[in-house]
Parts: structure tokens; sequence; C-alpha cells
């Protein structure tokens, strides 16, 4: 497996072309799926992996792991495609699954023979501890009727202590390695943040919120800023997360989360109607059934 995504990020290729590649051939995702995860249109996906499929084959390029000296190129790449189908696994764009175990388990198998490949790398000892922080949640994840249950909402007592623990690990590794952590460190950090805290209540929002300024800075994409706008709303008050999300709007228009996080922050200051738009817009955008589901019953409030 490991192979086939180096291959599929070799630096003949595009970083976008690589990524959409490998999800289609190894991750096993639809074009679709790919297309949401880079909020772009379908058919700009399919020519890119077809392009992406020509170019390989015209080039001839060798099935292998490369050589730790030709490694470094490729690496973002391959970083960021493992932690594509981990996200895939971990919260489905689409159908009538909120997750698929399998791929999420497949993402962190891969990362760990990643650490063991590059074991000096401290962004991908901190893309595992990541994966592992957020896997630890699964079994909390789901309501009784499958369901998804919101970070805040989760029984704790149900988060997989044993990869807590791993993923902690990997973070302090990770955090050895480097004195200017990269982005998938600081998401780690971010991650164990959560771990720490017993109750939802007991949670360090204002530590939170810090590094994802610092991960705004390293990572400036708008998805990265409405997350820091939801750590801002929870550390200082709706209002300035709100003053965030309003600055996405063009950017995450057709992005459900958008409006899902504005209706959230609409609710908390107390005005209603708004709120419940804004729950509709992303019940409208959402493609996952079951997160369709929650968001219809919010907007019925």
């Amino acid at each position: 497996m490991l192979r086939l995504i180096f291959i599929a990020c070799h630096p003949v290729l595009s970083r976008e072309a690589s990524v959409a590649l490998t999800l289609r051939m190894i991750g096993g995702l639809t074009t679709a799926e790919i297309a949401r995860a880079f909020l772009v249109p379908e058919p700009t996906i399919g020519q890119r992996i077809s392009r992406a499929k020509r170019t390989l084959g015209e080039r001839r390029i060798p099935f292998e792991v490369p050589p730790p000296e030709d490694r470094a190129a490729r690496l973002d790449a391959v970083l960021e495609t493992i932690y594509l189908i981990f996200n895939e696994g971990y919260a489905a764009t689409a159908g009538g699954d909120w997750m698929r175990p399998a791929l999420a388990t497949e993402a962190v198998r891969l990362g760990r023979m990643l650490a063991g490949l590059a074991p000096a790398e401290a962004e991908v000892h901190g893309l595992v501890a990541l994966m592992e922080l957020h896997a630890s949640r699964m079994a909390a994840r789901l309501g009784p009727a499958g369901e998804p249950v919101p970070l805040l909402e989760q029984d704790r007592t149900r988060w997989d202590q044993d990869l807590v623990r791993d993923g902690f690990a990997a973070l302090l590794r990770a955090q050895r390695d480097t004195t200017e952590p990269g982005p998938y460190v600081l998401q780690a950090a971010i991650a164990a943040t959560h771990a720490q805290a017993r109750r939802a209540e007991d949670t360090d929002w204002r530590r939170i919120a810090g590094l994802y300024e610092i991960l705004v800075r390293r990572t400036p994409t708008p998805v990265v800023e409405l997350n820091r706008a939801v750590a801002v709303a929870m550390a200082f008050g709706p209002a300035r997360g709100l003053a965030i999300v309003d600055q996405l709007r063009a950017p995450l228009r057709d992005y459900h989360l958008l409006p899902a996080v504005r209706g959230d922050l609409l609710r908390r200051l107390g005005r209603e109607d708004e709120a419940r738009a804004e729950f509709a817009r992303a019940a409208a955008l959402a493609r996952n059934t079951r997160e369709r589901d929650v968001l219809l019953a919010r907007a019925a409030m």
C-alpha cells in the first residue's frame, strides 16, 4: 500500500493530482467524495485523475518505496493522502453511515508504517498522533440509533484510552524532534488538549484557540479558519467567533459546516430565526444522511 501511495505521489505529478489519484485508486473513494474533500467540482477531479494515470504510464515510474534521499519530495503529499483517507473514515462525506471505520483503521496502520520508514520526521509522528487521538473517540461518536454525537456531548468514558496513550506518545515523539511544529503536530496538540479534559466543560479553549492561531499562520485555509472560529467562540464568546465566520461565507459558500457553525453561534446569541435558517441551509448542503438528519432536527428546534 505504501509503495502504491509513493508512486501516486511521484514528483512528476502535481500535489493536487497525486492526492486525488491516491484517494481514488488506494483509498477507494469515489470521484464525488474526493471532490467534496477538496471543495472543487467533480469534473475537475476526474480530469486530474485521468491525467495523473496517463503521466505515470508514460514515465514508467517504478513500483517501489523510494530511498530515503528521494522521499522528502513526496512526503507532504503522502501525509495529506493518508489524512484524507482517515477523515473519510472518521466522518464520511456522503452515504447513510456517519463513519467508515475500516478506512480510518487502514489510515492509522499506514501512518504507523510510515513512521517506521521515516522515524526522524516530526510531521509523520504528528499525523499518527492526530489520527490515534481522533480514533480514540470513535465509539462515542455514535448514538443509540447510529446518529452523530458532537464532541462536547460525547461520553468520554467510552474513549479508547489505549489509543489516547498511543497518541500522546506519538505527539511527544514529534515535539521532541522539532522546534517549529508543523500542521499535523499542531493539530495533534489540539486533539491532545481535548483528550486531557475529563469533562467537556474542563476543556482549555484558550489554549486551543492559541494553537489554531499558530495553525492558521502555517496553513492559511478557510477550513482551518472556520475551526479557529469555533475555538475562539468557545474561549471568548460567540460574537467573536461569528465575526470570523462571517468573513468565510464567500470562500466556503458550498461547505455545509459553515452554516452549521454559524447556526450554532447564532443560537447561542439568541438569534433563533436566523439560526434555524442556517441549519436548514447546512442540511441542504450535507451529503451524509445521518448528518443531514441531525441538522434538520436542529433547524426544527
